[in-house]
């Protein structure tokens, strides 16, 4: 299935800055609000649902065995006709 991007943004942010963010992420989960992300013109409402999927992976990127980009991404996935993926699973 192709991906299409909705929403993106990308920029240096202090960790309180970051933290603030996650926050707000994560207070909107707690009380079953949608999300709205908006940077500059764009903006983007979604809705995920009371069990979405939540995958947690850190990266390192570059060349093997020299130092690279490291990176830990979040995700939420949830299937868009609305219907729950599943039971969530961390292994």
């Amino acid at each position: 299935m192709p991906e299409e991007t909705l929403f993106k943004s990308e920029n240096v942010q202090s960790r309180g800055e970051i933290a603030a963010y996650l926050r707000t992420v994560a207070d909107n989960l707690e009380a079953g609000e949608s999300i709205t992300l908006t940077a500059g013109d764009q903006t983007v409402t979604m809705d995920p649902p009371s069990s979405p999927t939540f995958e947690v992976k850190a990266e390192r990127e570059g060349p093997a065995g020299k130092p690279g980009e490291l990176s830990i991404e979040f995700e939420l996935e949830w299937d868009e006709d609305g219907s729950d993926g599943g039971p969530l699973e961390i292994e």
